[in-house]
Protein backbone atom coordinates (compact mmCIF):
# COMPACT_ATOMS: atom_id res chain seq x y z
CA UNK A 1 0.00 0.00 0.00
CA UNK A 2 2.94 2.11 0.97
CA UNK A 3 3.94 1.58 -2.12
CA UNK A 4 1.46 1.57 -5.01
CA UNK A 5 1.08 5.79 -2.40
CA UNK A 6 4.54 6.19 -3.25
CA UNK A 7 4.24 5.65 -7.19
CA UNK A 8 0.96 7.42 -7.34
CA UNK A 9 3.14 10.74 -5.62
CA UNK A 10 6.05 10.35 -8.46
CA UNK A 11 2.87 10.26 -10.78
CA UNK A 12 1.33 13.40 -9.57
CA UNK A 13 4.71 15.25 -9.14
CA UNK A 14 5.14 13.85 -12.63
CA UNK A 15 2.03 15.46 -14.29
CA UNK A 16 2.15 18.49 -12.48
CA UNK A 17 6.27 18.84 -13.77
CA UNK A 18 4.82 18.22 -17.36
CA UNK A 19 2.16 20.75 -16.80
CA UNK A 20 4.33 23.45 -15.65
CA UNK A 21 6.56 22.99 -18.57
CA UNK A 22 3.52 22.18 -21.47
CA UNK A 23 1.67 25.30 -20.25
CA UNK A 24 4.25 27.85 -20.93
CA UNK A 25 4.84 25.94 -23.97
CA UNK A 26 0.94 26.08 -25.14
CA UNK A 27 0.90 29.93 -24.18
CA UNK A 28 3.86 30.70 -26.41
CA UNK A 29 2.75 28.86 -28.82
CA UNK A 30 -0.81 31.18 -28.56
CA UNK A 31 0.93 33.90 -28.83
CA UNK A 32 3.16 32.88 -31.77
CA UNK A 33 -0.08 32.21 -33.50
CA UNK A 34 -1.80 35.41 -32.76
CA UNK A 35 0.97 37.90 -33.26
CA UNK A 36 1.39 38.16 -36.77
CA UNK A 37 -1.24 39.42 -38.93
CA UNK A 38 -2.97 38.43 -41.56
CA UNK A 39 -1.25 39.50 -45.01
CA UNK A 40 -2.64 42.14 -46.39
CA UNK A 41 -1.01 44.00 -49.72
CA UNK A 42 -1.54 46.29 -53.07
CA UNK A 43 0.55 43.79 -55.26
CA UNK A 44 0.93 44.07 -58.79
CA UNK A 45 2.31 41.10 -60.93
CA UNK A 46 3.91 41.06 -64.38
CA UNK A 47 2.25 38.31 -66.22
CA UNK A 48 4.03 39.53 -69.94
CA UNK A 49 7.29 38.65 -71.36
CA UNK A 50 8.96 41.58 -70.78
CA UNK A 51 10.20 43.77 -68.12
CA UNK A 52 8.32 46.46 -66.85
CA UNK A 53 8.08 49.60 -64.58
CA UNK A 54 5.36 50.31 -62.45
CA UNK A 55 3.94 53.39 -60.42
CA UNK A 56 1.38 53.60 -58.07
CA UNK A 57 -1.07 57.11 -56.97
CA UNK A 58 -3.23 56.55 -54.21
CA UNK A 59 -4.67 59.17 -51.29
CA UNK A 60 -3.52 58.72 -47.81
CA UNK A 61 -3.82 61.05 -44.83
CA UNK A 62 -1.27 63.57 -45.99
CA UNK A 63 -3.12 63.97 -49.38
CA UNK A 64 -2.15 62.41 -52.99
CA UNK A 65 0.84 61.07 -53.45
CA UNK A 66 3.02 59.13 -56.55
CA UNK A 67 5.44 56.45 -56.49
CA UNK A 68 7.72 54.79 -58.46
CA UNK A 69 9.47 53.01 -60.02
CA UNK A 70 9.08 49.11 -59.20
CA UNK A 71 10.78 46.97 -61.90
CA UNK A 72 9.16 43.85 -62.55
CA UNK A 73 10.84 40.92 -64.42
CA UNK A 74 8.56 38.65 -66.73
CA UNK A 75 6.55 36.46 -64.76
CA UNK A 76 7.45 38.46 -61.31
CA UNK A 77 4.88 39.87 -58.74
CA UNK A 78 5.77 43.01 -56.31
CA UNK A 79 4.44 44.44 -53.12
CA UNK A 80 3.75 47.79 -53.94
CA UNK A 81 1.93 49.05 -50.72
CA UNK A 82 2.13 46.45 -47.25
CA UNK A 83 -0.34 45.90 -44.59
CA UNK A 84 -4.59 46.56 -44.68
CA UNK A 85 -5.43 48.85 -47.74
CA UNK A 86 -6.84 51.91 -46.47
CA UNK A 87 -8.33 53.23 -49.61
CA UNK A 88 -11.14 52.44 -52.06
CA UNK A 89 -9.13 53.36 -54.82
CA UNK A 90 -5.22 53.15 -55.90
CA UNK A 91 -3.93 54.10 -59.61
CA UNK A 92 -1.39 52.58 -61.46
CA UNK A 93 1.12 53.16 -64.36
CA UNK A 94 3.23 50.71 -65.74
CA UNK A 95 5.43 50.51 -68.68
CA UNK A 96 7.12 47.92 -70.91
CA UNK A 97 10.66 48.57 -70.84
CA UNK A 98 11.44 46.02 -73.41
CA UNK A 99 8.37 45.88 -76.26
CA UNK A 100 7.13 49.48 -75.73
CA UNK A 101 3.76 51.02 -74.94
CA UNK A 102 2.27 51.58 -71.53
CA UNK A 103 -0.87 50.46 -69.52
CA UNK A 104 -2.73 54.19 -68.80
CA UNK A 105 -5.40 55.63 -67.96
CA UNK A 106 -7.08 59.39 -67.41
CA UNK A 107 -6.21 59.81 -64.18
CA UNK A 108 -3.08 62.33 -64.17
CA UNK A 109 -0.51 62.29 -61.72
CA UNK A 110 2.90 63.33 -61.32
CA UNK A 111 5.87 61.37 -62.27
CA UNK A 112 9.50 61.34 -63.42
CA UNK A 113 12.38 59.32 -64.99
CA UNK A 114 13.94 58.14 -62.00
CA UNK A 115 12.61 56.89 -58.52
CA UNK A 116 10.54 59.23 -57.38
CA UNK A 117 7.92 59.70 -54.28
CA UNK A 118 5.57 62.94 -55.48
CA UNK A 119 3.41 64.55 -52.93
CA UNK A 120 0.48 66.63 -54.92
CA UNK A 121 -1.50 65.65 -58.44
CA UNK A 122 -1.19 69.45 -59.49
CA UNK A 123 1.02 71.50 -61.44
CA UNK A 124 3.09 68.62 -62.07
CA UNK A 125 5.05 70.15 -65.02
CA UNK A 126 5.08 73.47 -63.16
CA UNK A 127 7.14 71.47 -60.37
CA UNK A 128 9.34 70.08 -62.75
CA UNK A 129 7.62 66.60 -62.89
CA UNK A 130 6.31 64.70 -65.57
CA UNK A 131 1.96 64.58 -66.60
CA UNK A 132 1.28 61.03 -66.36
CA UNK A 133 -2.32 59.36 -67.07
CA UNK A 134 -2.71 56.31 -64.61
CA UNK A 135 -5.59 54.09 -64.63
CA UNK A 136 -8.05 53.33 -61.89
CA UNK A 137 -8.08 50.06 -59.70
CA UNK A 138 -11.26 49.94 -57.29
CA UNK A 139 -10.32 47.68 -54.43
CA UNK A 140 -13.82 47.16 -53.57
CA UNK A 141 -12.64 48.01 -50.05
CA UNK A 142 -10.43 45.23 -50.05
CA UNK A 143 -8.35 44.37 -47.29
CA UNK A 144 -5.90 42.70 -50.32
CA UNK A 145 -5.91 43.17 -54.06
CA UNK A 146 -3.73 42.34 -56.93
CA UNK A 147 -3.31 43.51 -60.51
CA UNK A 148 -1.83 41.61 -63.07
CA UNK A 149 -0.53 43.33 -66.35
CA UNK A 150 -0.95 40.91 -69.36
CA UNK A 151 -0.60 41.47 -72.64
CA UNK A 152 -4.09 40.75 -73.91
CA UNK A 153 -7.41 40.96 -72.07
CA UNK A 154 -8.49 37.82 -70.69
CA UNK A 155 -12.32 36.84 -70.99
CA UNK A 156 -12.28 35.33 -67.19
CA UNK A 157 -11.39 38.61 -65.63
CA UNK A 158 -13.18 42.05 -65.35
CA UNK A 159 -12.89 44.37 -68.55
CA UNK A 160 -9.69 46.56 -68.84
CA UNK A 161 -9.51 49.73 -67.46
CA UNK A 162 -9.68 52.94 -69.51
CA UNK A 163 -6.56 53.52 -71.83
CA UNK A 164 -5.35 56.26 -73.92
CA UNK A 165 -5.64 55.94 -77.31
CA UNK A 166 -6.41 52.47 -79.09
CA UNK A 167 -3.42 50.34 -78.53
CA UNK A 168 -1.82 48.47 -81.64
CA UNK A 169 -1.36 45.22 -81.71
CA UNK A 170 2.35 45.11 -79.79
CA UNK A 171 1.11 47.66 -77.36
CA UNK A 172 0.15 45.66 -74.08
CA UNK A 173 -3.41 46.07 -72.75
CA UNK A 174 -4.18 47.35 -69.48
CA UNK A 175 -5.67 44.32 -67.52
CA UNK A 176 -6.58 43.99 -64.37
CA UNK A 177 -7.31 40.78 -63.14
CA UNK A 178 -7.80 38.13 -61.60
CA UNK A 179 -8.27 41.13 -58.75
CA UNK A 180 -9.60 41.24 -55.09
CA UNK A 181 -8.71 37.31 -54.55
CA UNK A 182 -7.24 37.53 -50.74
CA UNK A 183 -3.49 36.35 -50.90
CA UNK A 184 -2.89 33.37 -48.32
Amino acid sequence: MRQDRAIANRLAAAARMLGVIAMPFCCVTAAALTAFPAVADFRICNVTKSRVGVAIGYKDADGWATEGWWNLTAGNCETLMRGALAARFYYVYAIDYDRGGEWSGQAFMCTRDKEFTIRGTQDCLARGFDRTGFFEVDTGEQQTWTVQLSETANAATPGPPPVTGPPPATRPTPLQGPTGIPVR
